[in-house]
């Protein structure tokens, strides 16, 4: 099992870094989330008579709100969902599916994959499961055929090498770990990390858990991260913080290469310093949709 090398890992170092991929260490989340993601999005589920809406749905659960870098089969439902209560859609007579049978399988697997979809529509034969592989699959065809040359941002590899054996460094991410794997050995900062964790793996909180329990001193475990759910994932496993802002990656790697490191390493990152860049992260990852707070300013 993908987890169990996590669970297996021994620390090499005294310090533990978790780095989130897409939208944190490189720059990929609007090209996959606008060429690959939202055009099957659209076209496996019949919603082009509201292409429109679908993407506006689309683009602010995944790039641009609280739900930024979230797993691909809720941020489908919860699009699926803000487009059935659009009166734009409803009066346009579009049929939006509802899913139930995906939102009962989200209830009970831990690792939400392709893996775990094609056992479970294997086993069950659901066609409203195979739909959804289909749509899955698809967007990893269009992400394998789509992205390439996508650079890290500036001060990534920086980063990297100021660490260089002082901490052990991972991939957290919600990306297929193949996808993981490509991207990272494709620039050469795949030899920077001890371990690839992708979806099949489970949770970003679950990869943390397994990788670092037990194994290394408080406040010796940091993540860095562009989504509330890599903050959350940090909260949940008592590690620290630090925020790659949405919009403002190449200074935020800037600001992590030239004090953020530092502070982590001599034990001084801890506190106010955190709490400011928290506060500030936040700001870029609003709840409610564009077009919810433009209905009830009219």
């Amino acid at each position: 099992m993908a987890s169990e090398r996590l669970q297996a890992f021994t620390p090499h170092h005294n310090y533990f870094i978790g780095i989130d991929s897409d939208g944190c260490a490189f720059d990929t989340m609007e090209l996959k989330h606008k060429e690959c993601f939202c055009p099957c999005f659209i076209n496996v589920f019949e919603l082009q008579s509201v292409s429109k809406y679908a993407r506006e749905a689309w683009e602010f659960g995944n790039l641009y709100s609280q739900w930024r870098g979230a797993n691909r089969f809720p941020e489908v439902l919860m699009c699926l969902d803000w487009l059935r209560q659009r009166p734009e859609v409803q009066r346009r007579g579009t049929r939006v599916p509802a899913l139930p049978k995906l939102a009962a399988w989200i209830k009970q697997e831990t690792k939400l994959g392709n893996p775990a979809l094609q056992r479970a529509v294997a086993a069950t034969g659901d066609a409203e499961l195979a739909w959804v592989l289909r749509w899955s699959e698809a967007v990893n065809a269009a992400v394998d055929a789509m992205v390439r040359g996508c650079a890290p941002f500036p001060g990534v590899r920086d980063a990297l090498e100021q660490v260089r054996g002082k901490a052990d460094c991972m991939v957290v991410s919600a990306t297929p770990e193949a996808a993981l794997e490509k991207e990272w050995a494709e620039h050469d900062i795949a030899q920077f990390m001890a371990l690839i964790a992708g979806q099949e793996s489970g949770t970003k909180k679950e990869h943390l858990t397994q990788a670092t329990s037990g194994k290394y001193a408080a406040a010796h475990v940091l993540m860095i991260g562009d989504a509330l759910g890599d903050y959350e994932a940090a909260r949940a496993n008592d590690a620290l913080f630090f925020p790659i802002n949405p919009g403002h990656e190449e200074e935020a790697w800037a600001r992590l290469v030239d004090e953020g490191l530092r502070k982590f390493l001599d034990g001084t990152y801890a506190g106010a310093y955190q709490d400011t860049l928290v506060a500030q992260f936040k700001t870029y990852l609003p709840a409610t949709p564009p077009w919810q707070v433009s209905t009830r300013g009219e």
